[in-house]
This record gives structure tokens, C-alpha cells and sequence, in this order.
């Protein structure tokens, strides 16, 4: 597998942290890692080291000039709304098949591993018609999805991962990353989650710890 598209089952889950952590993880094997976050909202121009697009740059170990922000996330809007919203406020409009082609044309490039890392949770619409699921199943690459261990996460988890697999989405796992409020240990609900998804790879990421062990488990 060269592709991975991560996702998650809502906002605030730690989607970016495990990203990074992946990139830094698999970097530190030797290998050579694209990392995508396409859209993002909440970006603020005069705040860059502080935006989740330069933390996965800088896992990538590359430093985030103007010209790799623009690489890693060119739609970006300033307002920390879902992404259609937040492009209405700037009187603009996420060009959908121009997204998917993006990711397809990145693809391509020479590198090891490419990770791409959705906006939000798996159902945050893009547009007025489009939703992150649509642009998952469009570009058809095996998809992570991260989970939180708050409380609540486990039909967020249950949910998300029915809608992705009714569109058809390849799941290459779920990471639960443990919530700064857990009302259970992070273990408990992973094997909940494992009785009700047999099929699925289900691992789990504590606050700080790296993820060395998640690229073995999908298979990077």
C-alpha cells in the first residue's frame, strides 16, 4: 500500500496528531513520505508555525515555506468552520473534481508512502452536494479512520465506519486516540469496538506516544 487516506469519525478526534505521528514514524524507517491535508479551514496566514499544515510538514522533515503550505494545503480558508462554510464566507467554492484530481495526480509523485488527511469527520460536507465521504469513495484510496475514547465514541465509531463501508471505502483501520476526558481506559474500548468489527484492525494511541506500530498494522 502506498496511499492512505486518513479520516475520522468527527472534529477534535486527534486526526492531525496521528497523522504526523505516521509520517514521523515511517520517515524514521527510511522512507520517503508525501504528506497531503488538502483542505483546511481555521488557517490563519500570519499564524502559520501554529497550523496543523506545518506540524505535517515539519513530521515530513521539510520546513513550511510558502511555496510547501501551498503544496500541502491549497484550499484554505480562514475561518474555523466546516469547509463549505467557511468558503461561502470568503465568496469562494471548493472546485470538488479539481480536489479529487489533486489527490489522484499526487499520487503519482516518487515517494514511498502518501498520506492524506481529510478535514473534520468523515461526514463534513465540502460543498453544497459533496461530503468528505464523497471525496473518500471518489478517490478510492484505503482510508484510517481516527476515533477518540470519549464518551459517546463508540456509535460515532460504529456509525462512521457503516456509512464508509456503504459507499464502499477500503478500511485500513481504525486508531482510537485517547481523548483528554476517557471515561473508560482506552483499552476497554477498543475491545468493545472489537466485537462489533472482527474484520478491522483496531489499535490505539496515547496522549504523546508515537505510532510506530501503526504503519506495520496497515500495512505501510
Amino acid at each position: 500500500m502506498k496511499t492512505l487516506f486518513i479520516t475520522a469519525t468527527g472534529t477534535a478526534t486527534g486526526k492531525t496528531y496521528v497523522t504526523a505521528a505516521l509520517t514521523a514514524a515511517l520517515v524514521s524507517q527510511g522512507k520517503t513520505v508525501r504528506v497531503l491535508k488538502p483542505v483546511i479551514s481555521g488557517f490563519e496566514p500570519d499564524k502559520i508555525e501554529e497550523t496543523d499544515t506545518a506540524l505535517l510538514i515539519r513530521a515530513s522533515g521539510g520546513e513550511p515555506t510558502q511555496d510547501a503550505i501551498q503544496a500541502c494545503s491549497p484550499w484554505r480558508f480562514k475561518e474555523p468552520l466546516s469547509p463549505d462554510m467557511a468558503a461561502k464566507r470568503e465568496g469562494r467554492e471548493i472546485d470538488f473534481a479539481g480536489l479529487v484530481d489533486f489527490c489522484k495526480d499526487t499520487e503519482a509523485g516518487p515517494e514511498d508512502v502518501l498520506l492524506c488527511e481529510g478535514i473534520g469527520g468523515a461526514m463534513v460536507p465540502l460543498d453544497d452536494s459533496h461530503t468528505v465521504l464523497d471525496w473518500m469513495a471518489a478517490f478510492g484510496a484505503p482510508a484510517l479512520v481516527v476515533a477518540g475514547s470519549y464518551l459517546g465514541t463508540l456509535s460515532h465509531t460504529l456509525t462512521t465506519l457503516a456509512a464508509m463501508r456503504e459507499r464502499g471505502v477500503n478500511i485500513a483501520g481504525v486508531v482510537i486516540s485517547q481523548s483528554e476526558e476517557s471515561p473508560v481506559p482506552v483499552e476497554e474500548t477498543v475491545a468493545t469496538l472489537e466485537r462489533f468489527l472482527p474484520a478491522i484492525n483496531i489499535s490505539a494511541i496515547g496522549r504523546g506516544e508515537g505510532a510506530e506500530a501503526l504503519s506495520e498494522m496497515i500495512g505501510l
